[in-house]
């Protein structure tokens, strides 16, 4: 058993090492929707930041309940992570250098690499993309070296 406020060590070596993930929010009707994400996770703050457009069904339902897990598969079927999490969302990209417009460009960056700063700017604001950023709380999972029977 962990400390309140610690993490498995090898529940949140899942969560660290892998950049995919399924998102699963509460749609308004309580049903769970889920999405298939890339993440960037930050060690500091404890935060997965996942990008998207303010549109979407996880962004509606996010306003709405900011609560979501994060599900994140190992290297086996027995080892996977799941992150209970507080949500905040930054606001939506409105304009070239904005707060939203910075924290999107460091998590694309992650992922897709340097881009040209004006041109992705421009492409955040026109699809009104926004960060969610999941503040995790708890981690369960399985974490097993080797699947049963092996």
């Amino acid at each position: 058993m962990t400390e309140p406020g610690s993490f498995d060590p090898r529940l949140l070596a899942i969560i660290t090492g892998q950049r995919q993930g399924v998102l699963a929010t509460i749609a308004a009707d309580g049903r769970p929707q889920l999405s298939n994400v890339l993440y960037v996770w930050d060690d500091a703050e404890r935060v997965a930041r996942v990008s998207t457009t303010a549109d979407r069904a996880k962004a509606r339902n996010l306003r709405r309940d900011p609560r979501a897990a994060l599900h994140v598969s190992g290297d086996h079927f027995w080892q996977y992570a799941v992150a209970d999490c507080a949500v905040t969302l930054s606001q939506v990209a409105a304009q070239p250098g904005d707060e939203a417009v910075r924290e999107l460009q460091a998590m694309h960056g992650a992922h897709y690499g340097g881009q040209d700063e004006a041109q992705f700017a421009a492409r955040m604001i026109a699809a009104r993309r926004l960060a969610v950023r999941l503040h995790v709380r708890r981690i369960y999972g399985v974490a097993l070296d080797q699947p049963p029977g092996t």
